[in-house]
């Protein structure tokens, strides 16, 4: 394109991290698209006399209108021409151009006005410093004998609970009602932590003695333990940089969060055999209340989403290929239809949000 059409073309900064676009291109431009033009508009259109795809333009023309016909033309000539002024504007954008024509005449360059969400642009934090004092404070990994008597005595008093319940349902089978109800009355017999009762928790085989009994819920304590205390800490160094960080947010971003965030709850309540409507029934709420109770999350997750890949720019962090490649072919070996470049794309962004969390967690 001419560049002095393209200087012609004003960018001014909008609010919500928009921009607008403000312009025209010359005729010739419209006019080339005049044959796809109607070509589209033409399409599913019947004449009488006529074979489908053999209608001549003018009849074509006819029947779709010279007004609609000039329309198309437009929009196809600016979004044909639309990467080319956005590289040309150094214009970093998010999501489709909202575009409205200000001037179509035949003969006449076309005007246009378009509203552009883009990337924010705004200052890190100092978020090596931030993640530094965080990690001096970070909790210890600690399960106590009393955490593991804590759990024991969950596991068996849930044991005893199971065997009345079982006893309970055997009488009421056999119509036994006086048991029944000596059984519901009974006090929970309290069980024992002793070898017989521990070869009977877990698979056959799985445990021995009581000592390897209670080493393997200390095991399964500090697992969790240490998920819970790192999945703490990360959130405390994130939510750190965030409130740190002043950047205003696209609605488009956020928008985008919360249909991820009715995505996933959707899934969740297939699995469960259950329907959003019927959920949001149960609960006596609307998608639009829940969209206002998400809200602050997603503008939270949309903002640090932006800060990390702001980081991964600024100190050049990105997965090795090899790593890349393997989370790659493991998510397409298992969805069969997924579309590879998207999964290549959301595999390279959780990949590099890994690399700088850990790169911050070593600060």
């Amino acid at each position: 394109m001419d560049i002095k059409i393209l200087d012609a073309i004003a960018v001014t900064p909008a609010e919500k991290s928009q921009v607008t676009i403000v312009g025209e291109l010359p005729w010739e431009l419209a006019e080339k698209q005049r044959a796809a033009a109607v070509a589209h508009l033409g399409k599913g259109i019947k004449l009488d006399g006529f074979r489908p795809g053999n209608i001549p333009e003018a009849a074509l023309v006819k029947q779709i209108g010279e007004g609609a016909l000039l329309q198309e033309m437009a929009f196809r000539t600016i979004i044909k021409a639309y990467e080319e002024i956005l590289k040309a504007k150094g214009i970093d954008a998010l999501g489709g151009p909202a575009l409205t024509l200000t001037k179509l005449a035949v003969g006449n360059p076309v005007g246009f006005s378009i509203v552009q969400s883009v990337v924010p642009t705004f200052e890190l934090p100092d978020y090596k410093g931030i993640a530094a004092g965080i990690n001096k404070t970070k909790e210890t990994v600690e399960v106590s004998d009393e955490d593991v008597q804590k759990q024991i005595d969950d596991i068996l008093h849930r044991k005893t609970a199971w065997e009345k319940m079982q006893k309970l349902q055997a009488a009421e089978q056999e119509g036994n009602t006086d048991e029944a109800k000596a059984i519901a009355d009974a006090e929970p017999v309290k069980i024992e932590l002793t070898e017989e009762t521990v070869k009977e928790l877990g698979a056959p085989g799985q445990f021995s003695s009581v000592e390897e009994f209670k080493a393997k819920i200390r095991e399964h304590l500090e697992i969790e333990k240490k998920n819970e205390v790192a999945s703490k800490h990360k959130a405390a160094i994130t939510d750190a940089i965030v409130e740190a960080t002043t950047l205003e947010l696209p609605d488009i971003l956020i928008d985008t969060e919360i249909k991820q965030m009715f995505a996933q709850m959707e899934d969740d309540l297939t699995r469960a055999n259950l329907k959003m409507d019927d959920y949001l029934s149960h609960v006596k709420k609307t998608r639009d209340d829940m969209r206002a109770e998400w809200l602050p999350m997603a503008q939270k997750r949309a903002k640090l989403q932006l800060i990390l890949e702001a980081i991964a720019k600024k100190d050049d962090i990105k997965p090795t290929p090899e790593a890349l490649e393997v989370e790659v072919q493991g998510l397409l070996a298992r969805f069969k239809d997924a579309d590879e470049t998207r999964v290549r794309a959301y595999v390279t962004s959780f990949l590099t949000n890994d690399a700088v969390m850990n790169m911050l967690e070593k600060a």
